[in-house]
Order: structure tokens, then sequence, then C-alpha cells
């Protein structure tokens, strides 16, 4: 069988092999620019990882004086998950219904499981008896702040008398201005009774939570030991660029005021999404001396103040 003729291949000349070099340089070059912007996102989402965001799980730490743990019955565990964290001072929202005192922000959300007592006072009592007293051992003093959100005066005479049958958890004040310092602080805030009606109780088992309009009263720390108010209210700045000068001057004079009168200060409706502008927030909040950082994420306000 007669072999086929093999067409021999055409030689390239100079021009083709330039041309072909100059091709593998360029995609040469494309790759290197590719791996180095791809080098170069990467770094910045790894460093806007480690400042910006804070891990998912925080390890257990101590007693932070600054941390507010905001509407914490949305937790899974509430109460149990804040004082894991290091919370000192927590937020339960109460409605009142046929004389039991229920944790829920609507009265949509009422819980027959989810009572003031069951989720807060029996474990208070329950920690404050295994540490001989504190909540913490050997810890600070932990503010409960319940927020009404039933009728005022109503929702105040029933949690009352629930907290006198506390009497051993919670600090209680007569109107000779005598302070029995127990673990816990009870505050009350959203709707509240007329502080007058507080005032004038033989002997109350709770504090008022005061408003920026209550700056200049003349109401006894013992009574009105915090100062609570919207950020949004009072201020513009969200934690992005520079905090304006006047909001600076703002924010100190009402701290100075408040702690002149013995009083802490709190702002709820602060940045709470992690992100950089949440850390220049709690930043600027804690250089002014405000004294409650307000949060729902328990783990980013633990790493947060850790790491300050």
């Amino acid at each position: 069988m007669q072999e086929e003729e093999k067409t021999p291949t055409p030689r390239k000349g100079g021009l083709g092999r330039q041309r072909e070099k100059t091709k593998s340089m360029r995609d040469r070059d494309v790759c290197i620019l590719v791996f180095v912007g791809s080098a170069a996102a990467l770094c910045v989402v790894l460093l806007l990882f480690l400042f910006c965001v804070p891990p998912t799980s925080a390890p257990a730490g101590l007693p932070m004086m600054q941390a507010h743990a905001h509407n914490d019955y949305r937790h899974g565990r509430p109460l149990l998950d804040a004082l894991a964290y290091g919370f000192t001072s927590i937020e339960a929202d109460i409605i009142l219904r046929d004389d039991e005192l229920y944790v829920a922000h609507d009265v949509e959300e009422i819980d027959p499981l989810r009572t003031l007592r069951g989720l807060y006072l029996d474990p208070l009592r329950e920690r404050a008896f295994r540490n001989g007293g504190p909540i913490y051992p050997g810890g600070p003093q932990v503010m409960l702040l319940i927020d009404i959100k039933s009728a005022a005066a109503t929702t105040y005479r029933r949690l009352d008398r629930v907290l006198a049958e506390y009497s051993d958890v919670f600090t209680s004040f007569d109107p000779d201005g005598r302070r029995s310092d127990k673990g816990v602080l009870a505050v009350i805030s959203g709707n509240r009774p007329a502080v007058s009606l507080m005032a004038a109780q033989t002997v109350r088992y709770a504090a008022y939570d005061g408003r920026l309009e209550d700056l200049d009263s003349d109401a006894p720390s013992d009574l009105m030991p915090l100062i609570s108010d919207r950020w949004t209210q009072h201020f513009k700045w969200m934690g992005i660029g520079t905090m304006p000068k006047e909001e600076q001057d703002r924010l100190h004079r009402i701290v100075q005021l408040s702690h002149t009168k013995g009083r802490r200060v709190r702002f709820w409706a602060t940045a709470d999404n992690q992100s950089c502008r949440r850390n220049a927030l709690w930043s600027a909040l804690i250089s002014a001396g405000v004294d409650l950082i307000n949060t729902d994420d328990l783990g980013g306000l633990q790493h947060f103040v850790l790491s300050e």
C-alpha cells in the first residue's frame, strides 16, 4: 500500500515568532495583574473582618460595667446568655395581664411560659443564693431595667408587690434615705409611673429611669440613678466620618451634668449592626464617659470591650 505523502509544516518566520512571544507575555501580565488584584481584595476583606467584625462566638469574660443587654428576652436564653457574656445591665419588657407580669413587647407576643418571675426573678434569686448575695461571684451589682409596656401606674403597683417578694435579691429604699443594697438594682423604664408616686412610697424596690429632659431634676440619685434617651432624637452622627464638634460638646455636657448628679447615662437606637461605624460610635460613647452601651449583639460588644 502506498503511503500518503505528508505535507511539510511551513516554518514560521521571525515576525510570527515575535507575535507569539508578545501574546505570551501579554497573557502572563494579565495573569499577574489578576493574581495581585485578587490578593489585594482578599487582604482588604481580611482587614475589615479583623477590625470591624467580631467573631461569631466570643469567650466568656469578667463582668463588664458598660454592657447593657437591650431587649434581652429575645435571646435564646433570656438572662443566662447576657450573664454568660458578662453583662451587668439587662433589659426586660413587661406587660400586665390578668394580674400576671409577662415578658413581652406587645400583647400578641405574650406566652404563658414567659413570665417575669420565670425568666428573670427566680433565676436571679438562684444565682444570688449560690454566690452569697451577688449575681457574679464577688462581682458588682447588676441592674435589671424593667421596661413597662402596659398601663404605667397599674403595672408598677403590681410589679412593686412582686419585687417585695424578692427583697433578698433587690435593693430597697426607704423615705429616710436609707438604702439596702442587694445583688440587683431594679430600674423602671418605658411607661413609667409619675416619679412622685415612687418617691412617696414607704419602701420601694426600684428606681426611676430619667430622660434628657430630667438632667436638671433635683430628684436624688437613689430615686433617679439613670438617664436614658433615644440617640437619634438628639444626635445625627451615626459613626460615619468625624463626629461634629457641636455634637461632641453636647454629648460631653450631658455626661458631665449627669455624673455631677450621681447618675449614669445610656442611649438606645445607636448603630448596632456589625460594622466599622458601630465601632466608631461605641468608641465615641466610651470616650465621652457614657456609662452603658446599648446592644442586641452580646458577643459583639464583649469582643469590642475586651479589645479596647
